[in-house]
């Protein structure tokens, strides 16, 4: 059982019986003596990924959640949902689309590099990488001589995602993509 000062990005704690995903923690030392320190903690409900934020003092005590992270493989969506396969045991799950309402801007058939959280031996949730590689498939055509800073411009990826992206970029190409901002980061 960790203390609230103990808390770290990732780990999995219940929360009124539910797990929840670590997302940030912050500590606020008040300037009143005696005062203990607060951690203002943001976190996602590892089922719908909802976020919740809540206030714990220092000694605060945490229940964890016994949980195992795959890594796993997206294969393909249908009228049941999201299948994944784990690329360990080759063991398949589908999810619903509230289940992974974060993750759906960045699914292609195939991709590699997603985590699922096992709770209990159900699969509760998956998480995305850092970082994406998508295909551009709708945008304004490049203008010659765009420099890197220059403006930017609306592009659709082949994941349905639309971000913007340098002028200098045409379709058909592949860029990274941040999966937690949901940035162009550069070519990939």
């Amino acid at each position: 059982m960790p203390k609230a000062a103990e808390l770290k990005s990732g780990m999995v704690v219940d929360i009124d019986g539910k797990p929840y995903i670590v997302r940030q923690v912050q500590a606020h030392n008040p300037t009143a003596r005696g005062a203990s320190t607060l951690y203002k903690v943001r976190l996602n409900h590892a089922q719908s990924g909802q976020k919740l934020d809540q206030t714990f003092k220092g000694d605060d005590m945490l229940t964890d959640v016994d949980f195992r992270r795959r890594q796993v493989q997206y294969l393909y969506q249908d009228a049941d949902g999201y299948t994944f396969m784990d690329v360990a045991d080759y063991s398949q799950f589908t999810l619903g689309a509230e289940q992974l309402e974060n993750v759906t801007p960045f699914l292609i058939d195939n991709a590699e590099g997603y985590t699922a959280l096992i709770v209990e031996e159900v699969c509760v949730g998956v998480e995305p990488p850092g970082t994406v590689e998508l295909t551009v498939t709708q945008t304004a055509p490049a203008i010659k001589g765009a420099s890197q800073s220059a403006r930017s411009k609306t592009a659709v990826l082949e994941s349905g995602l639309e971000i913007q992206v340098p002028e200098y970029l045409a379709e058909g190409e592949v860029v990274k993509v941040n999966t937690l901002t949901r940035e162009f980061i550069s070519r990939a």
